[in-house]
Formats: C-alpha cells, sequence, structure tokens
C-alpha cells in the first residue's frame, strides 16, 4: 500500500494566509501591499457600517478586494456571547445577505466581533451557511486548525512577525503541512505610524515558489475537497468527485488529481 499525505496546491506543504477586519479605509494601503508581492487576504466586513466614517462603501469594497475574500464580522460589530438568539441570527444572517449583494460570491467565513463565541454560537453557524470563523487568541504556531469555527491564527501583526515569517519560510519537512496566519486590523499601522511592518513582511515573504497564497475560504475548500476523495481500500486509486483538483504526495512523488477523475496510485 502507498504512503498517501495530502499536499497544497502545486505539491506544495506551505501555505500564508491573512485576514484583516472592519473593513477601514486602511485596508486600501493594505490590499496595495498585498496585490504587489502576490499575497491574498480576507477582510472581515460589517455591513451594516459600510461608509460610516472612515470605513468604505459598498462600491469602495466591491472594486477594492476583487482577488481577495469578503467575509462576514456581523451586521454591527456587537459583542455576540452577549446577545438573545434572535439578534444573533439576524447579525451573522444579514450581514451575508447584504455581503452577497455587493460581491459575486457567496460568503461563507467570518471572524468574530470583539473575538466573542461561545460552543453554542459555533454549532449554530454551519446552519446559517458559515464554515469558518476565525479568534483573536493565537498560537505562535504553523498547525492547521483542529476546529474550523475556532481558527486560531498564528500571531498578531504586532507580535514577533519577521521572526515567525523567517521560521515559517525555513521549514523544510516535507511530511507536514505548515500554515501561517496573520490577523490585525489595518488602520492600526495609521495608529502605531508603522507601516513598514507590514510592508518588510510581505517583501520577504511574498513571491516564493514554495508558498501557496491564499484566502481563508481557499484553504477551507481545498481541505474538504481533500476529504471528500474517494480512495480505494488498498489506496491503489483515488477518485475526485469535487470539480477542485486536489494534489497528494504518494510516498516520495507528487500526484495530481483532477476534478472528476480517477488516478491510479501504485
Amino acid at each position: 500500500m502507498p504512503k498517501v499525505i495530502v499536499a497544497f496546491p502545486g505539491g506544495k506543504h506551505k501555505v500564508l494566509t491573512l485576514s484583516y477586519d472592519d473593513g477601514r479605509a486602511a485596508d486600501k494601503r493594505l490590499v496595495e501591499i498585498f496585490n504587489k508581492h502576490g499575497i491574498k487576504g480576507t477582510f472581515h466586513i460589517n455591513s451594516g457600517l459600510l461608509g460610516q466614517g472612515d470605513r468604505l462603501s459598498a462600491d469602495e469594497t466591491a472594486s477594492l478586494y476583487q482577488g481577495h475574500e469578503v467575509a462576514a464580522h456581523t451586521v454591527t460589530h456587537p459583542t455576540i456571547a452577549r446577545s438573545p438568539k434572535e439578534q444573533l441570527v439576524e447579525e451573522l444572517f444579514q450581514d451575508r445577505k447584504q455581503l452577497e449583494s455587493i460581491v459575486p460570491y457567496t460568503v461563507r467565513g467570518l471572524s468574530y466581533p470583539n473575538g466573542s463565541f461561545n460552543r453554542y454560537i459555533k454549532e449554530l453557524l454551519p446552519f446559517l451557511g458559515f464554515e469558518y470563523s476565525r479568534v483573536v487568541e493565537t498560537t505562535g504556531s504553523f498547525s492547521m486548525p483542529d476546529d474550523w469555527f475556532e481558527w486560531k491564527p498564528t500571531c498578531h501583526h504586532k507580535r514577533d512577525l519577521m521572526k515567525l515569517a523567517e521560521q515559517f519560510v525555513n521549514l523544510n519537512k516535507r511530511q507536514y503541512l505548515y500554515m501561517m496566519y496573520v490577523w490585525g486590523h489595518s488602520y492600526e499601522f495609521d495608529n502605531d505610524n508603522n507601516w513598514d511592518v507590514i510592508e518588510s513582511f510581505c517583501e520577504y515573504i511574498g513571491g516564493r515558489d514554495d508558498l501557496w497564497y491564499a484566502t481563508n475560504i481557499e484553504i477551507v475548500d481545498y481541505m474538504k475537497a481533500f476529504r471528500n476523495l474517494q480512495f480505494s481500500a488498498a489506496s491503489s486509486f483515488v477518485y475526485n468527485p469535487s470539480v477542485q483538483t486536489v494534489w497528494l504526495q504518494v510516498d516520495s512523488r507528487i500526484v495530481e488529481v483532477p476534478g472528476g477523475a480517477k488516478v491510479t496510485l501504485t
């Protein structure tokens, strides 16, 4: 029986993803930096606050985040663990509806406003069309999430960003999948007068052939496609029922399994 493990697209074993909350004007500069270095981000938006203060308008949201992911952050940013269930459902589901009237795809991701969540909320999210949610607790590590509805990032950009980036770049054990996940708020760079932090990070870590640059939902969808692969009992062949190509490491070989295809592994 061959030894089969999942790889990221192109046979890679490291993925970088970032997410930023609130949809503030500073996202314009942040997206420009991401685009310059081929980095993808997920941007969590409060649809009920669009255009207020320095928050981006609906039209700006539609144009700015192309090539990235727009995800939910509730309509008005309440502390949802303290909300009655009626308001909880309204804040979450209405945010999806309003964002989906702006961007041309289903909104399936979330970050908890004020970092507020509990088990009840986590159990409710799949029934409201969500497939993941990011928390604010960080791990300082590069492991893949065990719970998509309590997705812990590696770090906030204020904490050891370049040190962790250097560690991540130098990881080379291909028997593991590694993920570096950075989160924050773009306006913090204005407040702290330190745009050089994210500019230096993106310049250092962008444009690398051995990294997959992905949005949050792209990672979720890819891992789901892997879990849906149909392997023979002896792992001698595999059928991919999805439309998404999945890459495998089979012993020492990298094998591509296109959507709708049956591939021999031995």
